[in-house]
């Protein structure tokens, strides 16, 4: 397994057909959208045998804040702890590894990021968000 940031490796049709066919926080998602949002954040694949089986990207200021988005493994890799490689690997970068506070939203997969030591939020009274119609 390895797990590059270089975005030529990334299999852009595949992230695509992912995240607007299966996943349930993108369905939906048109291909400029996933373009913009790949050239625009930190993005991270994660190969077996140079076929890319699993995708994170961060959106980040590199100094204070980090949000992790479009977390996947491919159907057919998961149960092989080949999400806790990517994460490793996004949590520990270079540009990253001195962030302190990071977020991101999740239906179903609490169990992975509680072993990284995410936690549900301490004062969610004081986290507003804006969704424009």
């Amino acid at each position: 397994m390895t797990v590059s940031t270089d975005k030529n490796l990334l299999d852009l049709q595949l992230i695509f057909n992912y995240l607007h066919d299966q996943a349930y926080w993108s369905k939906g998602r048109s291909l400029e959208t996933v373009k913009r949002s790949i050239e625009t954040s930190l993005s991270f694949g994660l190969y077996d045998d140079g076929q890319q089986i699993g995708f994170a990207r961060v959106v980040t200021d590199y100094a204070i804040i980090a949000w992790l988005m479009d977390v996947f493994i491919l159907p057919e890799y998961r149960g092989s702890g080949h999400g806790r490689t990517l994460l490793k690997q996004v949590f520990e970068h270079p540009e990253l590894s001195q962030i302190k506070t990071w977020g991101l939203k999740t239906r179903d997969a609490h169990d992975l990021y509680k072993k990284f030591g995410f936690e549900q939020l301490t004062k969610p009274e004081m986290q507003m968000e804006w969704k424009r119609n």
